[in-house]
C-alpha cells in the first residue's frame, strides 16, 4: 500500500463511500478531532499504569477508529443498494457507553470526593488525561455541529460525552495512583 497518493494535493479528500469534500469539511474535522484524541490516548497509554487502565484504554483507541470510521461516512452512504450497511464493522452503541460507565464507577468509588474544581496537572500522565479529555470535548463540539447540519448517529455523541468523564476521572485515578496533590481551584 502506497502511502502517498497525491490526490488529497488540491485540499480534498474522499469520505467513506467514494464523496470527494475539502478537507476543511466539518466531517473531516470531526473524525480528525477524534483521531487526534486516540493519539493522547495513546500517549496515556504509554507511561507506567496499571494493566486494567492499560486494557481499558486498549479498547478505547479500537472504539475510537470504529467511531472516526462512523463519522467518515455520511448518511448518504451508509447502506448499499441493497439495503445492508456499508461499514462492515461493529458499530458504536449503547454497550459502548455503558463500558465507560463501568469503568467510571469502578474507578470514582476509590477516589475522594470530589468538593472543588481542580486545576489540571499535578504529574505528567495527569496531565496527558485533562489534554485528552479537553480534545474530546472539542471532538464532541464538533460533531455536535456536525449533527446539526447531517445526522450522527447518536451513540457517537453519547460515546464521546462519557469518554470525556472517563478521562476526568481517570487524571484523578492516576493523581492517586502517582501520589500527586489535587489542586483546588481558588477563585478570588
Amino acid at each position: 500500500m502506497k502511502i502517498y497518493t497525491k490526490t488529497g494535493d488540491q485540499g480534498k479528500t474522499s469520505l467513506f463511500g467514494g464523496t470527494r469534500v475539502y478537507k476543511s469539511n466539518l466531517r473531516i474535522d470531526a473524525y480528525g478531532t477524534v483521531d487526534e484524541l486516540n493519539s493522547y490516548i495513546g500517549l496515556i497509554r504509554d507511561q507506567k499504569i496499571d494493566k486494567n487502565t492499560f486494557k481499558t484504554l486498549i479498547k478505547i483507541q479500537n472504539d475510537l477508529f470504529t467511531l472516526g470510521a462512523m463519522l467518515a461516512t455520511p448518511p448518504e452512504n451508509e447502506k448499499l443498494k441493497s439495503g445492508k450497511d456499508r461499514l462492515k464493522i461493529p458499530k458504536i452503541t449503547e454497550d459502548s457507553a455503558s463500558f465507560l460507565e463501568k469503568e467510571i464507577d469502578q474507578i470514582n468509588k476509590d477516589l475522594p470526593e470530589m468538593t472543588h474544581f481542580i486545576l489540571p496537572g499535578g504529574y505528567p500522565t495527569v496531565s496527558f488525561c485533562h489534554i485528552a479529555r479537553n480534545v474530546c470535548r472539542r471532538a464532541e463540539r464538533i460533531t455536535v455541529h456536525l449533527d446539526l447540519t447531517e445526522p450522527v448517529d447518536p451513540n457517537i455523541l453519547i460515546y464521546l460525552n462519557r469518554l470525556s468523564d472517563y478521562l476526568f476521572v481517570l487524571a484523578r485515578k492516576l493523581t492517586k495512583d502517582f501520589k500527586a496533590v489535587e489542586i483546588p481551584w481558588k477563585h478570588e
